[in-house]
């Protein structure tokens, strides 16, 4: 199991609420469902219920305890929050016409007169 799926799912725990757990942690909705989805897939049983009201599972409960000794247990740089990666987007110098035929006018462009 990896450290930041457990820190995932024991701040869902904390909260019991997908949306402001995703929130709080900075992270898309979606990627924390899928994160529960691989731990419920690693341990083989449901870990929370999904229906209103959402609560823990007793795999679920189990899980947390190891979850946070795990947490307690890594070193701190481990479940700090990762970087920024990327940098500034940079826009494509195309002009997005069809590449110039030998002999005919751009399209869209008039003629100089003379």
């Amino acid at each position: 199991m990896k450290l930041a799926h457990l820190v995932r799912f024991a701040a869902l725990a904390e909260e019991l609420h997908f949306p402001r757990t995703a929130e709080k942690l900075g992270i898309p909705l979606a990627s924390l469902y899928t994160t529960i989805d691989k731990l419920e897939e690693e341990v083989g049983q449901p870990l929370v219920s999904r229906t209103p009201p959402t609560r823990l599972t007793p795999a679920g409960v189990l899980l947390l305890d190891e979850a946070h000794a795990r947490i307690a247990d890594a070193p701190p740089q481990a479940t700090a929050a990762p970087k920024a990666q990327g940098g500034k987007a940079k826009a494509s110098k195309g002009k997005g016409r069809a590449p110039i035929v030998k002999g005919q006018p751009k399209p869209y462009k008039k003629r100089q007169g003379r």
